[in-house]
């Protein structure tokens, strides 16, 4: 059932953001003028349709769908879909229609900016349906995250061995003030840091970062977990030390005359006394106090820990709506900042490239709304980033050439358009054999 779930998950989010993606170039063609010849989900390889608007049983129930100029279907390769423009060269490579003169309906007859808007509506689409999805989750979920003032850092081996030490405290990366804890990895690598400054006790540190290592940064999970001080919010419901004199506030510093700063730091120690007792020293206000405390065979002792620095900020709709946008924006930011990393062989960030496989495994195994439209929002983000990638098959390649067109006066022939196209396709069809093979070797390790 977990499989299933995830696979409806991933088909509805990506038929969601094919439909809108396409929708816009559909709509800036109807808006200029321009005939639509079919609007799918999914290809239909071969003229294999799951579902056609001009099928025989269609017509036969809207007889006027047979003389709509556009066919809308579903195919069934659920690779993405497409919107045919009349007079346009797309991935479809039909260039029967060129050959004839051109029609006042067809793409290649209009403006060079209603060309432009035209390829760019997609794009403008899928940023539309993020700012949609954020401004939804905000004003009704509001937002919370852990702060990173005020906080402090527990470390793993890479970590360690770049500097940072336990308890910590993040102040600036090269001058930039993070605010969100659970961001400071992808700061680090996406800002390309030299300089992090630190506050080590009563000290201000400086550690200077190696860029030679972002790939092992992003290969490393958890670079900075959030160090949680060993202070009691309450006894937890079945907890085997119900009844000990143990209060909210009360801090638990050693274990059996070991100290322990974090919970990390007794996570070991409670995972040998499993099934036993150890005596905690804690600290309530200025007294020092002794508690003989049972582990269950888990290696737990029952209690809850106090989270440290978590903010939550509510919004009504219409506040909602800005801040939307503003964190479509920053989003989109960070995933350019990411595909730089990709485009440098040297950061080895090209090997967390993904393909389908990838994009199933971060849906979660039942349905959550608030997740669903936050990986909706992620995914119509980078969906929209890629396709203005100056490359001859997406739309930034079009783009790119109508820009050029409308600065030098200038349009490229035909025979250069399908030519560039070509290029374009061979280049996709590399990048998601990168993403298969990453995915696959993946998987076997």
């Amino acid at each position: 059932m977990v499989v299933v779930s995830k696979i409806f998950q991933v088909i509805l989010a990506l038929s969601v953001l094919v439909t809108i993606h396409e929708f816009g170039h559909f709509l800036f063609a109807k808006l200029f003028g321009v005939r639509v010849d079919k609007f799918f989900l999914f290809f239909d390889v071969n003229g294999v349709k799951l579902f056609s608007s001009k099928s025989a049983w269609f017509t036969r129930i809207f007889p006027k769908a047979a003389d709509a100029e556009t066919e809308y279907g579903i195919g069934w390769l659920p690779l993405g879909g497409y919107c045919k423009i009349s007079g346009m060269v797309d991935e479809s490579f039909d260039v029967e229609g060129l050959k004839e003169d051109p029609k006042p309906w067809e793409f290649r007859t209009k403006k060079a900016w209603q060309r432009l808007l035209v390829m760019a509506g997609g794009v403008l689409f899928n940023f539309f349906l993020a700012i949609v999805a954020y401004t939804s989750i905000l004003s009704i979920w509001g937002e919370s995250y852990i702060a990173n003032e005020g906080n402090s850092i527990y470390v793993n081996e890479l970590s360690y061995d770049m500097g940072f030490r336990n308890g910590d405290r993040i102040l600036d990366m090269d001058g930039y003030v993070p605010e969100n804890f659970g961001m400071l990895q992808a700061d680090l690598v996406r800002r390309s840091v030299s300089c992090v400054r630190v506050l080590r006790g009563s000290d201000t540190v400086s550690l200077y970062m190696d860029y030679a290592r972002v790939g092992e940064i992003l290969n490393s999970p958890g670079m900075f977990q959030l160090a949680v001080p060993f202070v009691i919010e309450s006894i937890g419901e079945g907890s085997p030390n119900i009844g000990m004199d143990l209060r909210k506030g009360d801090r638990i510093f050693a274990i059996d005359s070991i100290e322990v700063s974090f919970v990390q730091d007794a996570r070991p120690l409670l995972d040998a006394r499993a099934g036993s007792e150890i005596t905690a020293s804690v600290l309530r206000g200025s007294d020092t106090l002794s508690r003989r405390m049972s582990v269950d065979d888990h290696g737990l002792i029952g209690v809850v820990m106090m989270t440290p620095g978590m903010r939550s900020k509510n919004y009504g709709f219409l506040a909602a709506i800005p801040q939307g946008c503003y964190r479509t924006w920053d989003s989109i930011a960070g995933y350019v900042r990411d595909l730089r990393l990709v485009a440098k062989p040297s950061t080895g960030a090209y090997k967390s490239v993904g393909s389908f496989i990838s994009i199933g495994q971060v849906f979660p195994s039942y349905w959550d709304w608030y997740q669903f439209l936050e990986l909706l929002a992620m995914l119509s983000i980078m969906l929209g980033v890629m396709n203005l990638l100056p490359i001859p098959g997406l739309d930034g390649g079009h783009i790119l050439f109508t820009i050029c067109e409308m600065v030098t006066g200038h349009k490229p022939s035909e025979k250069f358009l399908i030519g560039a196209q070509m290029v374009g396709m061979v280049l996709l069809l590399m990048l998601m054999a990168l993403a298969f093979g990453n995915d696959i070797v993946r998987l076997i390790r």
